[in-house]
C-alpha cells in the first residue's frame, strides 16, 4: 500500500492543493482519487494564476465568455474556476456522499483584496456558493477578523467556508470560536447544524520565516509545534460542554486542514512535513509536486498526539532564542493575505491582456 493510502486508512484525510483544465480533461484527478486516496481539493489565486495565465488551456473558455460579452478580468477568472471547480466537485461527489458530507469538498476563495472586508466578503461569497450550485463546494475565506465576522454570518446562512490563513493555536481558536458562534444561531433558529467548514492552519512558512535565526537544533521544528498545539486544542475543544451540546443537536466538527505543507528549506526532505502531519481526523492539502514525492519515496510516521505542553516547551525554545512568536503569526497572516493579493492582481493583469488578445475586432 503507497504512503498516501497508509495515510488514509490511518484517518486522515488528503487533499490535492491544485487545480488546472489539464489535470481534468487527461483524467490525472481521477486517478489520484482512484490510485492515492486523495479526497478532496484546494485553491487560492497563485493556483489560478499559474493554471489560467501559463498555459492556452482556457483560451476556449475565455474566448467564449468574450463574444459573450464577460470582459472584466475577475469575472473571466471566475467563470472559468468554476468550470474546473465545479468539475472537480462532481468527482469528488461519491466521496462526498460515501462519508454523509465528511469529505470530498473542493474550495474556492473570494477575492484577496477583500481580506479585511466583511461585508463585501459576505456578497461575493453568496454568489459564488450560489453559482456553483454544489453542496460539496467551500468558500474560502481569509481568518482575518473581518474574514470570521463574514465567515459567522455566511455559516449562519448554511454556507460552508474553509477559513484560510492561519498561523497560530491563537487564529486557530477564534476560528473555532465564530464557528461555534454561527452553529448556536443557527440552532436558536431552529436550523439544521450540519452546515460544513474547515479551518486551514499554515505550517512551513513558520519555518521559513523562522530558521535562518534560529539555532540549528530548532529548524524545520516551529511549524510542526504550532500543528501539535493547534491540534491540543481542536482535541480539548471536542470535549468542552459547548461543543457536546452542539454535536447533540447534529454538528459535525469544524476539521482541522494542515496548509503550506511541501518544504520550503532544501534541506529538508521534500516530504518532511507531509508524514510528520499525520493526524486522525485532520486534512492534510498537498501540492501536486509534493503528493508525487510522498507516494513515490515518503514514510507515513506515528500519528500525532495532542501534546500541548511538548508543542509549548518547543515554542518557548524559540522565543528564548529571540524570536516573537505572537508577533510572527499575525505578520505572517499579515504577509500571506497581501501575497495572495499580488498574485491575484497578477493573475488579472494576465488575464486583461488576454482578453485583448481574444477581443473580436
Amino acid at each position: 500500500m503507497n504512503p498516501a493510502r497508509l495515510l488514509h486508512e490511518a484517518g486522515q484525510s488528503l487533499w490535492l492543493d491544485s487545480i488546472n483544465r489539464h489535470m481534468l480533461t487527461t483524467g490525472t484527478l481521477a486517478h489520484y482519487i482512484d490510485q492515492f486516496a486523495v479526497t478532496g481539493l484546494t485553491s487560492n489565486p497563485t493556483i489560478l494564476g499559474h493554471a489560467m495565465a501559463a498555459s492556452t488551456d482556457y483560451d476556449d473558455t475565455l474566448g467564449h465568455l468574450v463574444v459573450n460579452g464577460v470582459r472584466k478580468p475577475q469575472d473571466l477568472v471566475y467563470a472559468a474556476a468554476l468550470e474546473d471547480l465545479v468539475a472537480a466537485a462532481d468527482l469528488f461527489r461519491p466521496t462526498w456522499e460515501a462519508t454523509a458530507g465528511l469529505d470530498g469538498y473542493v474550495s474556492l476563495e473570494v477575492p484577496p483584496g477583500l481580506a479585511y472586508e466583511a461585508q463585501a466578503s459576505i456578497e461575493v461569497a453568496r454568489r459564488l456558493h450560489a453559482q456553483a450550485g454544489r453542496p460539496n463546494l467551500l468558500i474560502k475565506i481569509p481568518g482575518t477578523p473581518p474574514g470570521l465576522t463574514a465567515m459567522e454570518t455566511l455559516v449562519a446562512e448554511g454556507i460552508g467556508v474553509n477559513v484560510t490563513l492561519l498561523f497560530s493555536d491563537a487564529h486557530y481558536l477564534r476560528t473555532a470560536d465564530a464557528y461555534l458562534r454561527s452553529l448556536q444561531r443557527r440552532l436558536a433558529a431552529g436550523q439544521s447544524l450540519d452546515v460544513p467548514s474547515v479551518a486551514s492552519v499554515f505550517i512551513s512558512r513558520w519555518d521559513k520565516a523562522a530558521d535562518d535565526l534560529l539555532p540549528g537544533g530548532l529548524h524545520g521544528r516551529l511549524g510542526l509545534a504550532m500543528a501539535s498545539k493547534v491540534y491540543a486544542s481542536y482535541q480539548s475543544l471536542l470535549n468542552d460542554e459547548r461543543w457536546k451540546m452542539l454535536a447533540a443537536s447534529g454538528a459535525r466538527p469544524q476539521r482541522v486542514l494542515w496548509a503550506s505543507t511541501s518544504a520550503k528549506d532544501p534541506a529538508l526532505p521534500d516530504t518532511y512535513y507531509l508524514g510528520r502531519l499525520a493526524a486522525r481526523g485532520t486534512i492534510d492539502t498537498v501540492p501536486e509536486k509534493t503528493l508525487l514525492a510522498f507516494v513515490d519515496h515518503g514514510e507515513a510516521v506515528e500519528l500525532m498526539q495532542p501534546d500541548y505542553a511538548a508543542a509549548h516547551a518547543i515554542i518557548a525554545e524559540v522565543a528564548a532564542a529571540g524570536i516573537d512568536v505572537d508577533a510572527l503569526g499575525e505578520s505572517l497572516q499579515r504577509h500571506g493575505a497581501r501575497a495572495f493579493e499580488a498574485d491575484w492582481e497578477t493573475l488579472l493583469e494576465n488575464i486583461g491582456a488576454k482578453v485583448t488578445a481574444l477581443a473580436p475586432t
